[in-house]
Formats: C-alpha cells, structure tokens, sequence
C-alpha cells in the first residue's frame, strides 16, 4: 500500500502494530487538554497522519526493529524539577502530575533491586554571565519568577543519598555532562528514560544515548509535555528512529528480575 493510499483507508489503520502504544498516548494527552480535538481521528481516536507515517515505514521495512531492555540498567529522571512541574511558574504545568506519579512508582521498585538512578536539573546561576535564552527560566510578569527552588528536584521523585544528581546546561542529559562516563563506570548498556519534556529534553536524551550505543529505553507513562501534540508525536518519532517506547508494566516487570549490580 503507497503512502497516497493510507489516508483514505482508516480501517487499515485499525490493525496497525502501534495501537497498543499510541491508542492510549493520544486518548489521554488529548482529553487532558480542555477544547483541544484533534481535527482528523480514526475510530480509535488515532489521528491518522501519524500511523500514516508508520504505515509509510513499514511498507519501506525501515524503523522496524526494537532495541530490547539490556542487561544492566540504569534510570534517568530528567528534569523534573519544581521549575518544570509546578505550574506557579511559567514554564510548569499540572500535566506532569501523572507522569511524576508513575515514575515515582517505578523508582520504588528500580531501587528495591538497586538499579542506578540520575536526575537532571538546570542549575540555578543568576548572577552569570551564561544566562539561558529560549528556556524555562525566561521572565514572566505573572507567574513566580525563576529561583533556586525552580531547579529543585520536586519532593514527589527526591532523590535519596545514593542518587547522581547532574546539572545540565543544555537540553541532553549527556551534552556537556559526565553521565556517560558514569554509565561507563557501572558497565550501564541500558537506560530508562523518565522526566520532560517529550519533545526537547527526552527525545535529545534517547538520541544521545542510542549514539553512545546504549539501549534508551522511554517509559511511555513516565514522560510528559505541555503540549499534547508534541507529545504524542514525538513519543512516535522516537520509538521509530531512536529508541524503544515502553509501558510502565513492561518495566516494572524487567526491573522486578534485575539487580544492575549482579
């Protein structure tokens, strides 16, 4: 079937592989942002150009394969910080309660198995001469101005003693950082993608974790974006190209039969 095709044929879509991950995805997200539809939705509520996309794919025999969860794993929170999950400030949003709820459940069990956890947060330099543009901490005039409380890390996920902390200054956990060095150092082959946003922080994450030839591995219930769109897509693109999008179950499962330590 050409591309061409695909749009005009939803029943196919209907029996394409990525329902069991992507139904829910759009169901949820969309629901979640009051007033928004998306504007073409098959019966499963899947907007068509995006299976479209996968349909394109598969018919090509690209982006086919699954990276599979590895050997010795590791978790990354990435920024999920008050600056990002509260929304007082401007860049926070209540979208993330969910997200922050499941990956708190996960961390439960990764450390019951003493599974490696990092988070990631920005650092909080006000006075420098190296201020972010385009970011989280840009000034609002109506929501609580960017502080040192923004780049805490939100007490529902704290980290505990053992924990890595690493302050980042770009969207990667790794770009600029010595997270991989890290990983090296505990023969890491896997990591456990967790935090926001979908859309910059998690997917460059996943890309520079696949480069470093490592299996990124992102917990579909425990990432999250302020838009739902950028989400959901992103969620799509990242389990085609870049690394394996899983349920919290099917991690929870792994991480139930692993000890990174062993």
């Amino acid at each position: 079937m050409s591309l061409g095709n695909v749009l005009h044929t939803p029943e196919v879509l209907a029996d394409s592989e990525p329902l069991e991950y992507f139904a829910p995805i759009i169901r949820t997200d969309f629901e979640a942002h009051a007033g928004f539809q998306p504007a073409v939705t098959t019966s499963f509520d899947i907007p068509v150009v995006v299976l479209s996309v996968h349909l394109y794919y598969k018919e090509r025999g690209i982006f086919q394969d699954r990276l599979g969860f590895g050997k010795r794993p590791a978790i990354v929170v990435v920024d999920f910080a008050c600056g990002w999950t509260d929304d007082h400030y401007a860049g926070g949003s209540k979208q993330l309660d969910g997200p922050i709820e499941n990956t708190r459940q996960l961390l439960r069990v990764a450390r019951l198995h003493q599974i490696p956890v990092i988070y990631t947060t920005s650092p909080h330099r006000p006075d420098g001469n190296d201020q972010p543009f385009k970011s989280t901490a840009d000034f609002s005039s109506i929501y609580r101005e960017w502080d040192e409380r923004a780049c805490q890390i939100d007490e529902r996920v704290a980290p505990e003693p053992a924990d890595l902390i690493i302050e980042k200054d770009n969207i990667s956990a790794f770009f600029g950082t010595h997270l991989a060095g890290h990983l090296i150092h505990h023969r890491i082959d896997a990591l456990l993608i967790t935090g926001c946003g979908t859309s910059a922080c998690i997917r460059a994450t996943a890309t520079d974790a696949k480069s470093f030839r490592l299996r990124p591995i992102v917990i579909r219930e425990c990432v999250g974006d302020r838009s739902a769109v950028a989400h959901v897509g992103t969620l799509f693109d990242i389990q085609a190209r870049f690394a394996d999008v899983v349920s919290i179950e099917e991690s929870m499962d792994y991480l139930g039969g692993k000890n990174a330590f062993d």
